[in-house]
């Protein structure tokens, strides 16, 4: 399959790598928004400008768009996805509706098939979350994120006056995990489940008081969490904070028997050294997905819910039987 980068960021680069380990697909090149002689590709890729992609659309077995969910995938996939098998990780929770159904109305159009919210949350936690509910429909589900870096709250750091860089980590309580584990299924608030860890390298006599206060009361990042603050030299941030890890659990705990007397849980974790490259992995996997249900007649929007496992993989049926079943 041919599969074509639309953005060069983190997880276009992340793209670009995992598609040189799947020995079925083949990187046809990266579309870009900048000057396409402006980029460096990690394996020589051929860079198209953006405005040229509908000139390839009979090339492409597969697009994967590689931007951002706050302002580019809401315009992006919907307008890419008529021409297109299109694959993106949008990943604004409360969002992901609306975005479904404007990509649905144009895959349709377009008779193509569009892949969205892929990723590991949303993505292989949604299905974590999915297969073990249905499983103990009487319990509770936990999702724990961390310990790793929140590019997201570590932009909105960024743009505090004062700043010059900044890292933010999301880490589980260590408490609510051990609890949830043993199956007490506690009712835990946001500030009870996740810590905010922030190191900051502030401008030359920025009043770092009124940075510290400005992280720390900002609505919906850092207000309902217990929240620490550390400056640090630009130095320090290159030397010890360069690197983008994350990771975390989906933990269900439930019950069973005619009176709840037995317990259960159920875990999915992932501790990740790349964010981006991980989130790569799985959006190739799912472009997989995408390009053998538009061979088999399928159109529309889908996310991972829709795919049923065997598609995500290289493998043939008769292999999955016999070596994973």
């Amino acid at each position: 399959m041919k599969i074509a980068i639309y953005g060069y960021g983190n997880i276009g680069k992340g793209v670009e790598c995992a598609i040189a380990q799947n020995s079925d697909a083949e990187l046809f090149g990266i579309f870009t928004r900048r000057a396409p002689e402006s980029l460096v590709t990690l394996t020589g890729a051929k860079v198209y400008p953006a405005a040229d992609i509908d000139k390839y659309a009979e090339e492409i077995d597969a697009l994967i768009i590689c931007a951002g969910s706050a302002t580019d995938l809401p315009e992006m996939t919907p307008a890419l996805a008529e021409k297109f098998n299109v694959v993106d990780s949008f990943d604004t929770h409360a969002r992901i509706p609306q975005h479904f159904e404007a990509v649905n109305a144009a895959a349709e159009k377009g008779g193509k098939v569009a892949l969205i919210s892929g990723g590991w949350d949303p993505g292989m936690f949604s299905i974590a979350r999915l297969y073990a509910s249905a499983i103990l429909p009487n319990g509770r589900d936990y999702t724990f994120w961390g310990r790793g870096v929140s590019q997201g709250h570590s932009d909105a750091i960024r743009h505090v006056p004062g700043v010059l860089d900044a890292r933010q980590y999301t880490v589980p309580v260590t408490e609510a995990v051990e609890a949830v584990r043993r199956g007490e299924c506690p009712t835990l608030t946001t500030r009870q489940k996740h810590l905010r860890e922030c190191y900051v390298v502030a401008e030359e006599g920025a009043d770092k008081e009124a940075i510290r206060e400005a992280i720390v009361t900002m609505p919906n990042y850092f207000a309902d969490y217990d929240t620490t603050v550390e400056f640090i030299t630009a130095e320090e941030m290159a030397a010890k904070h360069s690197a983008l890890p994350h990771g975390g659990c989906v933990i269900r705990s439930g019950v069973s028997g005619l009176n709840g007397e037995h317990k259960h849980t159920i875990e999915y974790s992932l501790n990740l050294d790349s964010n981006p490259e991980f989130t790569a992995s799985v959006l190739v996997a799912c472009a997989r997905a995408v390009v053998r249900m538009e061979k088999k007649g399928d159109v529309g929007c889908k996310t991972m819910f829709d795919i049923p496992p065997s598609m995500l993989s290289p493998l043939s049926p008769e292999e999955l039987r016999a070596k994973m079943l």
